[in-house]
């Protein structure tokens, strides 16, 4: 094993860690909603779509928990190539809703933190200091680690006069990338608020807007941890507008993570389904997505090219070609 894949196993080990309260969650979410009574009772060895349990949100926590053995599950390709799952129990008494009760009460609809905290996720960090501290010193540091290792295997930063980081934070991230590429002209968007306590980088302009409205424009744009907050229709309109603003032959550059179309038992696949149904709990609408998912959001705002260009630590680089 070489530095680099011991170095993304304890990331990944770190980062399963992390989210690894979601599994209990997930499972308490199964308990109050019934869904594994409802699998039992199809039968042994039976298996059910999620549309025949509830709603497309079960696929999410179902896909989760077979990640980690709990139902059984396999894959049917759909019409138009669409992949569907269907679920089963893994033994008639191991899941039965009598032997968890205790665990739970009931469910509740609408997006959890909302309804703990009484407000979106963005606006709790605006009342909790030592939160929003910590928040932001996390996406520092795991900014760090990955982006340190992306700039090591992508090439697709040689030539570009200027690259626009929406969604930026404080700039951290697009300093790294200026540091490996002085050439390069950066504008780090987000919102006016995030970005009135940045601190001045050289080579880096700090601009303030609303990226579901407009962007600069530049030859390119990047992208992190930023579409898996949102919908698929919120999604839409936030590469339109990147679409829009890119000259011919530019390019999105997205680094997000990539589900596995399957519930695969590995460390890397659930800690991917814990993150996704942590982007469930916490955004609405927000979701981690498969390679087609991204394909389908690609070609809905007008991109011509898709392409999976490499992985740092879980996190993949695609490109979005106008």
């Amino acid at each position: 094993m070489t530095t680099l894949e011991e170095e993304h196993e304890a990331f990944t080990y770190a980062m399963q860690l992390v989210w690894t309260t979601v599994l209990p969650m997930a499972l308490k979410a199964a308990i109050e909603l019934n869904l594994f009574e409802i699998i039992n009772r199809a039968g042994s060895g039976a298996q059910l779509f999620p549309e025949e349990i509830a709603t497309v949100m079960v696929d999410r926590v179902l896909r989760l928990l077979a990640s980690y053995y709990i139902p059984t599950y396999s894959v049917v390709n759909g019409d138009g190539g669409k992949v569907r799952r269907r679920y089963g129990p893994l033994s008639q008494g191991s899941s039965h809703r009598t032997r968890m009760a205790s665990l739970t009460r009931f469910c509740r609809g609408g997006i959890p933190f909302n309804k703990a905290h009484g407000m979106t996720a963005s606006e709790y960090n605006g009342t909790d200091p030592r939160f929003n501290n910590l928040f932001k010193a996390t996406m520092f540091n795991n900014s760090t680690i990955t982006v340190k290792t992306m700039l090591e295997i992508y090439g697709g930063f040689d030539g570009l006069g200027v690259l626009m980081d929406v969604g930026g934070g404080i700039g951290a991230t697009l300093n790294m990338i200026i540091s490996k590429h002085p050439s390069i002209k950066g504008i780090n968007f987000d919102l006016p608020h995030v970005i009135a306590d940045a601190p001045s980088f050289s080579g880096v302009e700090h601009v303030g807007g609303n990226m579901f409205a407009s962007v600069p424009s530049g030859d390119a744009i990047f992208m992190k941890w930023i579409l898996h907050d949102w919908s698929d229709e919120n999604c839409l309109k936030v590469l339109t507008n990147r679409w829009k603003a890119l000259p011919d032959l530019g390019k999105v550059i997205v680094m997000e993570s990539i589900l596995p179309q399957t519930p695969e038992r590995t460390r890397e696949a659930q800690t991917l389904f814990l993150g996704d149904l942590l982007m469930l709990a916490y955004n609405p609408g927000g979701k981690e997505r498969t390679e087609e998912e991204f394909q389908s959001l690609a070609k809905g705002a007008g991109f011509t090219g898709f392409a999976k260009v490499c992985t740092a630590f879980g996190l993949w680089i695609m490109e979005l070609t106008k």
